[in-house]
């Protein structure tokens, strides 16, 4: 621990004061219960703006994201769940201990990214709503956990019910997941005015996090004996970030404010703070006051993806400060809402009038071409336009959805700001009793409908105006393409309610954004490029399932993105390389419970031709004339003949492959490609078992290898190395089995390796690290004591065989699972016998001991060197037992 005679004077007499401010409380004060000493707190904003599909409800790949599927799954892999599975290491890189960052982070995850990590991996998910419970338990009923405003929009641009309603549902959101109500809230952006504040006061919001520079003046709060105090100017950032404030609002209320350090904040995300755990504690050991307070706040805050994504590894240098550098210098982690609970404001503050943490301009940045997120020659005089016409959209929203809601709804802006409820649950049940409940009365199915198409067009219109679409230099970047999307989304369902066509004056209104891409011109190129081809229908979703009923055994219901697909008829039938599917199906939205009885056909030609053809449900007899028809002209033969014969009973309109949904159509295209793909590695096999000698020899003799034999090998080796991986995974268990092909994957990476090959495995990496997983937890919980020398030396060569083959295995889930076993299960039992042994030290460890115990002092040996090979620090233990 750095002593006080180390550090610079200030810092010094600063914690001289505190550590006698606790020498005379005797440390009678216990710091989690009364303010004294240092605390800090570490705010990550965890957001990922909405990108899924208005129309399928999913993210669809984004390849700007390779290797992983979309951002949203990148950014988890290198920022959300190491955060929960945070590694402090040893000097040799082993891991000592497994820490979840957010037991100690003051956080929030924005609504849609925690729904998101909700479905995409429930581990975390669970880990997350686990800190916030421990936090809780630490910090007298304080979680670290705040809300956000739903979707990030600017609440300073919003007009007053999408205030509400955003704030409303930003709580609402928190309950479902947390199961308690929010204490503080974060601003998008923390953009913030005094209307904003009004609402979040109203709404029982009790505090915010803001930027020093956001604040204007502050005073002492005014007593009896000081009626008056004098205000202090702090606009230029000059406000102590140390202590909270109190910002006074009409009619009696107020809410506190919090400001975080902004230099240490700035140069967490900018610099080089989180280098390391010293640098890092240093940094925040400089911000102490050095006066003669009790207490002092040092608050950072930055956007959550800092920590391991925009700076690699950062969540580790997080742990260790958390559980040891903290507490070397008798800092307390705290969160705001605890730190509140203990020490109540005593300085008041005025706000600037209108500003945000990005955007030295107030708002600017999401109206205006303020210069903000630009650069270079592109210009962002499109902001204003953009921001025009879609306040213009949602005001005629409104109005659609005043005059038609009234229909459906005792109070419709009620039922909007309690339609949260159907957002976080979409079971039929609660979408129900939601109906009941706001229902003017009992409402028809079709009334249902419609009144759920005009709360999702109320969704839309909101989250068109998340701030990601203002935030860069170009509105046809995907940001400014996704919230379009949403306006478009929203056009097409007042038009489906109240038959309102506003479309064109919208179009219209985006012809005055201009884009700094010549191609688009406009706003409304933008729209008609990326925004209308975008647009699904009932038919597109039909031929989706149409197209891929040839290659996936579908059930008679099935989901099918976010429909309902109910199989009321299917027959396939093929002649010669034609193959012909006919079917009646019934589409319903899980979202508007619109639905959609359609009738297709699909003609696949061989190869990547396909045709289909879809229409509406005419009648039993129609469709049994049109299938008996279909199947009757296939039996010719011809293609010609059964395209014509689909055209003259469909019509022109047609669809192919191209049409289908990326994710599908890539898995067709790889279908279809596979068999040209085994004659190829068959050839290439021949060649390289035909040329293996001659092979040898250019090696042997260290000459240049021709290339053509250098690929055969290669694509020889990779086809029979991932064969071999593919029938490892398939063994349930049986060792001699996986023995057999580990020992022949070994055999390859040899060979592999004498021939200089580069294997191209891409499933192979996936395949061996959840092979290793699951081999692990067999291990650990279905310990077969007869068979684990075995189990443990098969599962080393695992590891082994990665390295070989150069695939950068990752023994991330491995030690995760390993860490916990080790601290539920190995350690304890390995305490209990090294006690035994210490006691029988004259008659030896005793079989009675022996046979309760689990596992034996060998085999917990055993165990102990697993940990070792999965670097995991278990070296004192092993010691021990030797």
């Amino acid at each position: 621990m750095t002593s006080a005679a180390e550090l610079p004077a200030s810092q010094a007499n600063a914690m001289n004061t505190i550590a006698k401010v606790q020498d005379n409380a005797g440390i009678a004060d216990d710091p989690l219960k009364t303010a004294a000493g240092v605390y800090v707190t570490v705010h990550g904003h965890f957001y990922q703006p909405p990108r899924e599909n208005p129309y399928l409800d999913t993210i669809e790949r984004q390849p700007s994201a390779s290797p992983f599927h979309d951002w949203n799954e990148r950014i988890h892999h290198e920022c959300y769940r190491p955060n929960a599975f945070a590694r402090v290491l040893n000097t040799q890189g082993e891991v000592i201990e497994i820490v979840n960052n957010y037991e100690y982070l003051s956080f929030n995850i924005g609504p849609t990214l925690m729904s998101w990590l909700k479905r995409y991996d429930l581990e975390v998910y669970q880990r997350i709503i686990e800190a916030d419970h421990k936090s809780r338990l630490r910090l007298n009923g304080h979680g670290n956990a705040i809300a956000q405003v739903y979707n990030h929009m600017i609440l300073p641009l919003a007009n007053e019910r999408d205030k509400y309603t955003q704030i409303r549902w930003g709580k609402a959101d928190f309950r479902s997941h947390f199961g308690r109500d929010p204490e503080g809230m974060w601003l998008a952006e923390t953009a913030v005015d005094y209307a904003t504040l009004e609402v979040l006061a109203t709404e029982g919001i009790k505090f915010i996090i803001l930027a020093p520079s956001q604040a204007e003046r502050t005073r002492v709060i005014s007593t009896e004996d000081n009626q008056d105090p004098q205000w202090h100017e702090v606009g230029g950032c000059q406000i102590d970030p140390t202590r909270p404030y109190r910002c006074f609002l009409t009619d009696g209320k107020y809410i506190d404010v919090f400001f975080y350090d902004g230099p240490i904040s700035r140069d967490m995300g900018f610099s080089d703070a989180l280098k390391d755990s010293e640098n890092f504690v240093g940094r925040l050991g400089l911000a102490i006051r050095g006066d003669h307070r009790p207490s002092q706040l040092i608050s950072v805050a930055t956007d959550g993806e800092t920590f391991g994504h925009h700076k690699g590894s950062t969540e580790k240098c997080l742990a260790y400060v958390f559980t040891q550098k903290f507490a070397q210098r008798h800092w307390t982690v705290t969160n705001f809402a605890h730190y509140l609970s203990i020490n109540q404001p005593t300085w008041e503050v005025v706000l600037k009038p209108v500003t945000a943490w990005s955007c030295s301009h107030g708002v600017d940045r999401w109206q205006d071409d303020c210069g903000c997120g630009g650069g270079g020659e592109w210009h962002q005089k499109w902001r204003r336009p953009l921001r025009d016409a879609l306040d213009w959209l949602r005001d005629e929203l409104i109005k659609v959805y005043e005059d038609t809601g009234s229909h459906f709804f005792s109070d419709p802006w009620r039922a909007r700001d309690e339609y949260i409820r159907v957002v976080c649950d979409r079971s039929p049940v609660n979408v129900e009793n939601f109906l009941d409940l706001h229902g003017s009365n009992r409402l028809a199915p079709s009334e249902q409908i419609d009144a759920l198409r005009l709360l999702e067009m109320q969704r839309h219109a909101m989250l068109m105006y998340t701030s990601c679409g203002w935030f860069f230099e170009e509105i046809s970047r995907p940001e400014g393409t996704q919230i379009l999307r949403y306006a478009a989304r929203a056009l097409e369902l007042a038009g489906e309610v109240a038959g309102v066509q506003l479309e064109e004056e919208f179009i219209r209104r985006l012809d005055l954004a201009p884009s700094n891409v010549e191609y688009f011109k406009t706003g409304a190129g933008v729209y008609r490029h990326l925004v209308v081809s975008a647009q699904i229908s009932f038919e597109q979703v039909a031929a989706h399932y149409a197209i891929s009923s040839l290659f996936t055994n579908y059930q008679q219901q099935q989901r099918v993105y976010c429909y309902e697909a109910h199989q009321l008829d299917y027959q396939q039938q093929q002649m010669g390389s034609l193959r012909l599917a006919v079917g009646q199906l019934r589409l319903v939205s899980e979202i508007t419970w619109e639905s959609s009885e359609l009738v297709f056909a699909v003609l696949h030609l061989g190869g990547w031709d396909f045709h289909c053809c879809i229409q509406p449900f005419a009648g039993r007899r129609a469709y049994s004339q049109l299938k008996d028809k279909l199947f009757n002209t296939l039996k010719q033969a011809s293609a010609a003949h059964s395209i014509l014969a689909m055209a003259q009973l469909f019509g022109d309109s047609s669809f192919s492959l191209q049409d289908l949904f990326s994710e599908e159509r890539h898995r067709i295209m790889q279908l279809l490609s596979q068999e040209t793909l085994t004659r190829l590695d068959q050839l290439y096999t021949q060649v390289y078992r035909d040329n293996y000698g001659v092979l040898m020899a250019f090696h042997r003799d260290k000459l240049p290898v021709p290339k053509e034999l250098q690929v055969a090998a290669e694509i020889s080796l990779s086809n029979r190395c991932l064969n071999a991986i593919k029938a490892l995974e398939q063994e349930s268990g049986e060792i001699e089995n996986s023995l057999h092909y580990l020992a022949e994957l070994e055999a390859i990476a040899t060979e592999a390796n004498h021939l200089q090959c580069k294997l191209s495995l891409p499933e192979g990496k996936q395949i061996l690290e959840n092979l290793m997983l699951r081999s692990l937890w067999q291990l650990l919980h279905e310990t077969d004591k007869d068979t684990l020398e075995e189990d443990i030396q098969c599962l080393g060569r695992v590891v082994a065989l990665g390295e070989k083959l150069e695939l950068g295995l990752s023994c991330d889930r491995c030690q995760e699972l390993y860490s916990s076993f080790l601290q539920t299960h190995i350690l304890p039992q390995s305490r209990q016998l090294i006690s035994d042994l210490a006691i029988s030290n004259h008659n030896g460890f005793t079989e009675a001991t022996a046979l309760e115990a689990k596992w034996d002092i060998t085999q917990l040996h055993l165990l102990l060197q697993l940990g070792d090979k999965l670097a995991v620090d278990v070296g004192l233990l092993v010691e021990q037992f030797k």
